[in-house]
């Protein structure tokens, strides 16, 4: 990496040089060692601990809070609760004058039975491990920063939360009422997925929805008194096509499973419709929500069958309003003090941004490492972008602080 010196304070480079590559590639491929997939409990509390014991090192309070509770639809169309890890809570400072969100995940896509569970180096500066890029090398990055942040004159005037959580790659359903929580009158929140290989962010994100339709009809023999039944994999058949035909510009739909079905003499009366939505917009959103609500009465009426929707939208659409383009301003501003050219581009994936976004903080999320083939195992972390990106957050928090916010 190439530093602009001239364009640093000496406080500012005295800052930045206390970041230590070494011991954050030591921390990572420590953390990444362990399976900590969102279903994998006993990993989960494994790293929750780590990490708290790492997060220690700042000067405040490091807690582990208890997951709320998150339903599930079975197969069998009833509705179970699902288990979730503890999530790690950290406050520094609250009644600072600024006041700062920062987030990241412990949970990855992979299960614990995944034969994805080694290190492996590709080249000289880039290993392969599962999470390693998403997002341990991101909670890496974090930490480095704010411990770097603590040793700068302006530490006194900075207050700031961390939440790392355990269920984002599920979709965040038992910590968003938290996120919401933190979220809660803070100037600005950086989250640490990861960046593109080439540096580049994520700019505006589209929304998720996801939802379990239960189609309750009545069996009867498919031979004998077929008339009698109300077959409800067909009904849920009939939804699948009807939601697919909402899909348009700034909306796709996307059918992905019908659970049900019976022997082939029975007219089968359960069927569970499977259905994810990505709306560009809030009022795409709104869009979405009332024909998903309509088509569900349309079908329950024209089957002469029940038709239950479970789910939500739990990501909401993040769009780039004037307070997430003035923090994308200062990060770019802050790239170019250190030698590297930042730039975003719209995606259309979403993580926990999402969710802050709508509580009307600004937020860029992608502070994390340099790196590729998340969810895969190719899954790759370019090690130069560790101190990197501890140093573009840190020189981010410090003039976020000088600035008193945006």
């Amino acid at each position: 990496m190439t530093t602009s010196l001239a364009s640093l304070t000496a406080s500012e480079r005295g800052v930045l040089d206390t970041i230590d590559q070494s011991a954050m590639l030591q921390q990572v491929e420590t953390w990444a060692r362990i399976n900590s997939g969102s279903g994998n409990l006993a990993g989960l509390a494994q790293t929750a601990q780590l990490l708290a014991d790492a997060f220690a090192a700042l000067p405040g309070e490091a807690r582990l809070i208890d997951p709320t509770q998150v339903e599930a639809v079975r197969t069998d169309g009833s509705v179970d609760a699902i288990q979730r890890g503890q999530h790690l809570v950290v406050t520094v400072r609250p009644e600072a004058p600024l006041r700062l969100l920062l987030t990241g995940h412990m949970d990855t896509v992979f299960p614990a039975d995944s034969a994805f569970q080694s290190l492996t180096w590709l080249e000289p500066g880039v290993l392969n491990g599962p999470g390693v890029a998403d997002m341990k090398g991101g909670i890496a990055v974090m930490l480095a920063a704010l411990k770097a942040v603590e040793a700068s004159p302006l530490a006194a005037s900075i207050g700031y939360d961390v939440m790392i959580n355990s269920d984002e790659e599920v979709g965040s359903g038992s910590s968003a009422a938290l996120i919401a929580q933190l979220a809660n009158g803070k100037a600005a929140a950086l989250t640490y997925e990861p960046a593109l290989p080439d540096g580049t962010l994520a700019g505006e994100r589209g929304g998720s929805g996801n939802f379990s339709i239960i189609v309750t009809g009545r069996s009867a023999h498919a031979g004998r008194n077929p008339q009698d039944g109300r077959n409800a994999l067909v009904a849920a058949a009939d939804l699948a096509v009807r939601l697919k035909a909402l899909t348009r510009d700034g909306l796709s739909v996307n059918p992905a499973r019908i659970d049900g079905g019976s022997a082939n003499n029975v007219v089968p009366d359960h069927a569970i419709l499977r259905v994810n939505f990505r709306p560009q917009s809030l009022a795409m959103q709104a869009f979405a929500d009332e024909e998903l609500k309509r088509l569900c009465d349309t079908i329950a009426h024209e089957h002469d069958l029940s038709v239950h929707t479970h789910g939500s939208f739990g990501r909401p659409p993040k769009p780039i309003d004037p307070g997430a383009q003035k923090l994308f301003g200062l990060v770019k501003d802050c790239g170019a003090a250190l030698g590297l050219e930042i730039g975003w581009r719209g995606t259309g994936g979403v993580c926990d941004g999402n969710n802050i976004a709508a509580c009307g903080v600004p937020v860029v999320d992608t502070m994390g490492v340099r790196g590729g083939a998340i969810h895969s195992a190719d899954e790759f972390l370019i090690t130069d972008s560790l101190a990197e990106r501890a140093r573009l957050s840190a020189l981010t928090i410090m003039r976020l602080a000088e600035k008193r916010g945006l």
